[in-house]
């Protein structure tokens, strides 16, 4: 057991350091939590079940620990989707009140897509690569590919008609 541990931790701890990056844009919170990652991963390892891939396990357990990390500090999370959308010159509140609107409206709209898209686009979200994607899916790489940029540009020429600016 111990071996596995450190096999998981030395493979995909860069990986989950990177995507916990890509979600907060702060790297020392990202190595905190990627530790606090793999204690839960520690805890719980007795509980994977080997339905998914265990790197797709362990972004779980990772977006799971950002989501409590928002709730304490009361933040919304920004999505791939949401970072050409902020607002830079508007106070605090005002702000906060923007995301969290964008942030809504952005779901809805991934949740009007059909379910292979709106899979493809959620899984992106969480930090799936296109390989992964592809291999849930039964469809080529770039295929996936093509399904999300679309989806995307889809969304954003959606967001901009309805008055949400693009930075």
């Amino acid at each position: 057991m111990k071996r596995l541990l450190e096999t998981l931790f030395k493979t995909y701890y860069r990986d989950v350091v990177n995507y916990l990056y890509s979600l907060s844009r702060d790297i020392a919170l990202s190595e905190d939590m990627a530790m606090d990652v793999f204690v839960e991963v520690v805890k719980s390892v007795h509980k994977f079940r080997g339905e998914s891939d265990i790197k797709t396990w362990l972004f779980s357990i990772a977006r799971h620990k950002w989501f409590n990390y928002l709730r304490k500090k009361n933040r919304t999370p920004a999505t791939e989707a949401l970072s050409e959308f902020l607002p830079s010159e508007e106070s605090p509140l005002e702000e906060s009140v923007y995301e969290k609107a964008l942030t809504e409206r952005i779901y809805s709209l991934i949740d009007e897509e059909p379910q292979r898209t709106k899979d493809i686009i959620l899984s992106r979200l969480e930090g799936l690569s296109f390989y992964e994607i592809s291999k849930q899916h039964d469809i080529s790489e770039s295929s996936a590919r093509v399904i999300f940029f679309r989806a995307k540009t889809k969304i954003k020429e959606k967001l901009i008609k309805e008055g949400y600016e693009n930075e």
